[in-house]
């Protein structure tokens, strides 16, 4: 391989990262999945490559969808919910452009994602996100463009969430960060249910690994509760840090260097609190110190 090889690689490499951990939600298998690409690409017949771009984002695809077989069988038996690894997203400079182009970003998008085939998850993100063509994105998982258009389509319906869409000005997410963190600290349960939505959801992902709730709570009043008596003490001795993470803002709890909690959250219409995610699996969090920078016209990341 010469150096121009090497060079086209590390050009499509932040747009390829960046479609591996939106497709696998882990950006430890994303790198194996980016890593992989690469091999394949240094063992290619150039002579055959009439388009690097393509064949770059064709290999990696179908690199993610290797990857997301064995993760099915993985969370079989996975304790608790999971969730995906939260990422530290450096903002931009013009924050609430960013924040509607950062959509396929956040937590609650992903998590729709997995609701998908690991085919209509890739024709989405390829299509939606990355901005293919039909012909490109059939090419690339080997279909007709009828197809193609198909997988688009059902994968579309299934994410008609409106939690998932809402993402709420940059100074509302801080009055909302700042009045949750003021009522846990109070440990006022009338406080903490006023900002949430009736139907507010929280999950929590400890991986089996350490303290985290095993199901998905739902309800104002269960949720405020919880939070308040059992979040409130988990968090007393940790240092609460302000974050944006996932294209939202969030908070991360040290525990002197280390974070030991990741919390992102989802709104409604109402721009009130309707999603609430915990990651306290200690593997998701070692990356989250290190900010990553997302480029929302091609949807790549720097690491």
């Amino acid at each position: 391989m010469d150096r121009s090889d090497t060079d086209i690689f590390a050009a499509q490499r932040p747009r390829l990262l960046g479609l591996a951990y939106r497709m696998l939600g882990s950006m430890a298998d994303a790198e194996d999945a980016v890593q992989d690409t690469f091999v394949k690409w240094r063992q290619a017949d150039r002579a055959l490559v009439a388009n690097a771009e393509g064949f770059l984002t064709s290999v990696c695809t179908n690199c993610c969808l290797d990857h997301l077989k064995a993760a099915h069988r993985q969370r079989v038996d996975y304790v608790g919910p999971w969730i995906p690894e939260p990422l530290q997203i450096e903002a931009g400079s013009d924050p609430e452009r960013d924040l509607g182009r950062a959509q396929s970003l956040t937590t609650a998008f992903l998590l729709l994602l997995e609701r998908l085939s690991p085919r209509e998850r890739a024709a989405y993100l390829l299509r939606e996100v990355f901005g293919k063509s039909y012909p490109e994105v059939a090419a690339v998982l080997g279909v007709s463009e009828q197809a193609c258009r198909q997988l688009v389509s059902r994968a579309g319906r299934h994410l008609q969430d409106p939690a998932s869409r809402y993402v709420p000005a940059a100074d509302h997410q801080d009055r909302m960060l700042g009045a949750f963190l003021a009522a846990l600290e109070s440990g006022s349960t009338d406080r903490l249910a006023g900002l949430l939505s009736e139907t507010v959801q929280f999950s929590s992902d400890g991986g089996g690994k350490t303290a985290a709730l095993r199901r998905v709570l739902e309800g104002r009043a269960a949720v405020a509760k919880y939070v308040a008596r059992i979040i409130g003490r988990l968090w007393s001795s940790g240092r609460p840090k302000l974050l944006d993470i996932n294209g939202l803002r969030g908070v991360a709890v040290f525990d002197g260097s280390r974070v030991v909690t990741a919390m992102t959250l989802g709104y409604d219409a109402d721009a009130r609190i309707d999603r609430i995610y915990s990651i306290r699996n200690p593997d998701k969090l070692v990356r989250l110190t290190r900010p990553l920078r997302h480029d929302p016209e091609s949807g790549a990341l720097w690491q």
